[in-house]
């Protein structure tokens, strides 16, 4: 059994691995890290596991959890199964690194866009020579929501909410209007301005939001939200 440990800007997702098949994950908070990694090991008889960070995450508990198990720390040195294009790779995010590991794995010798719709949305490109080039990063939901509230003064603090209504009547419609509406388009500009360029490709899309976001684009997608965990499984693997 692998354990995965996918430490987020938000939250920390534990999983668990039967080779490439997920047994069991679930979210956790920071400071519960070591006490619910142990209560892993045990109870699925875990030999092997993968840490990706890009939270906070203190080096003491990376120790403590490197003494119960055989621990990877994914980083910019780690063995990869694609070609690394990326002109600054020692700036690469590892949550970037996972999921481009894992639409090779998923879709071997085919174009793929990965769009992860989280804290930030990101957009990666892999070419069917398994080539890794970059992509893209914006502004998350969230994100947006907040940053309206804080650099003005008079605008609320929302939580978001699906609206088809393209035309807001009053401040909070006209913000979410402006939000996920922004967000829909964003996001289906960049997968025709890639299907332009790149034949028969595949567009994935995972993240926190990706179950909101899955049925509203003109585009047709894959959405899975373990793909990053399975892209740190698939690393793992390669490294053993």
């Amino acid at each position: 059994m692998n354990l995965i440990i996918d430490v987020g800007n938000t939250r920390i997702k534990l999983a668990v691995f039967n080779n490439s098949k997920i047994i069991h994950n679930e979210s956790i908070t920071h400071e519960n890290l070591e006490t619910k990694t142990i209560q892993f090991i045990n109870k699925y008889k875990c030999v092997y596991a993968i840490i990706s960070s890009v939270g906070s995450i203190k080096k003491s508990q990376i120790v403590e959890i490197s003494s119960k198990i055989n621990l990877i720390e994914l980083n910019s040195t780690t063995k990869i199964p694609f070609i690394n294009n990326y002109s600054t790779p020692k700036t690469l995010g590892v949550d970037r690194i996972a999921l481009v590991a894992s639409a090779i794995s998923k879709f071997p010798k085919q174009n793929v866009l990965i769009i992860d719709a989280g804290t930030c949305i990101t957009y990666d490109f892999i070419d069917d020579k398994g080539c890794y080039y970059g992509g893209a990063i914006s502004p998350g939901i969230n994100m947006r929501y907040k940053s309206l509230n804080i650099f003005t003064n008079k605008l609320p603090l929302l939580k978001f909410e699906y609206t088809s209504q393209l035309i807001g009547n009053s401040t909070e419609t006209c913000i979410h209007s402006g939000v996920i509406n922004g967000v829909i388009n964003e996001i289906d500009s960049f997968i025709n301005q890639y299907r332009e360029k790149n034949k028969d490709l595949t567009v994935v899309l995972t993240g926190g939001d990706a179950n909101f976001l899955s049925n509203r684009f003109k585009n047709s997608i894959f959405a899975n939200p373990n793909f990053l965990l399975e892209g740190l499984n698939a690393i793992l693997k390669y490294n053993l």
